[in-house]
């Protein structure tokens, strides 16, 4: 019974999140001047917001478990190369790599044709895979040897250990923390205004310079933060609990 109630909380912190995106702009436009005439403009760019923020998080997870377990690889190459990856981009402001992906990194690869928004998406993969990596070699670290051991004993091959009992135990450990830097995702991809993308800081730049209002633009663009991350906060609580049930 608690799983299934688990399972519902989940959808629906999903069904929320897209009403959000999908009805965003009927709320809205019942809003007097200058919010009500761009509540489609609202709605689009959080729609451009939450793409980001998955894409993004897509790939810097699977960044973050790569880089998390190459930190701890023996091979000492591979383990120099993550460290100073994950040095790097957590050493640097996130706008600075924004602008080198967008500006830099296609000088220095003249064959690289990067849209604005993909640009921020390499960009943001790249900073919060970082953050990601040192969670995921937490939480491995956090994972008892005496699984290792007990899996070994059973004739598991390492990979097999590492794959089957090592990295589920240590996603267990490591979801709360990366739940936050999905979050904190969110709202750092609201930088990518500055390269051009139509996300919603973007709007409210162009409402507010058309309106000259700026305390109800940017009222509203920090109500609409607070329903996505509130939804993407609920969602993580709901995995988080059903992950603990399974584990029970």
């Amino acid at each position: 019974m608690h799983k299934h109630r688990q399972m519902i909380a989940m959808a629906a912190c999903l069904a929320a999140l897209f009403l959000v995106l999908w009805l965003l702009a009927i709320p809205l436009a019942a809003l007097p001047d200058p919010i009500g005439p761009a509540a489609e403009q609202f709605a689009l760019g959080a729609q451009t917001t939450v793409e980001l923020t998955l894409w993004s998080g897509s790939a810097g997870l699977v960044l973050g478990v790569l880089a998390g377990v190459g930190k701890l690889a023996a091979f000492r190459p591979v383990r120099g190369i993550c460290t100073f990856y994950v040095w790097i981009m957590r050493g640097t402001p996130l706008l600075t790599q924004i602008l080198f992906v967008y500006l830099a990194l296609p000088v220095i690869v003249p064959s690289l044709k990067l849209t604005e928004f993909w640009s921020a998406v390499i960009a943001l993969s790249l900073n919060v895979g970082a953050y990601n990596a040192e969670v995921i070699r937490s939480g491995v670290q956090n994972v008892p040897r005496g699984q290792v051991q007990a899996a070994q004993s059973l004739g598991l091959a390492p990979l097999q250990t590492f794959f089957g009992v090592v990295l589920p135990q240590a996603m267990r450990f490591a979801l709360p923390p990366l739940a936050n830097n999905v979050v904190a995702l969110l709202k750092d991809s609201s930088l990518a205004y500055a390269i051009g993308v139509v996300e919603l800081n973007m709007i409210a730049q162009r409402v507010q310079a058309d309106s000259f209002q700026p305390v109800p633009v940017f009222a509203t663009v920090a109500v609409i933060y607070l329903l996505l991350t509130t939804a993407f906060t609920q969602f993580s609580a709901a995995l988080e609990s059903r992950m603990r049930v399974a584990r029970a």
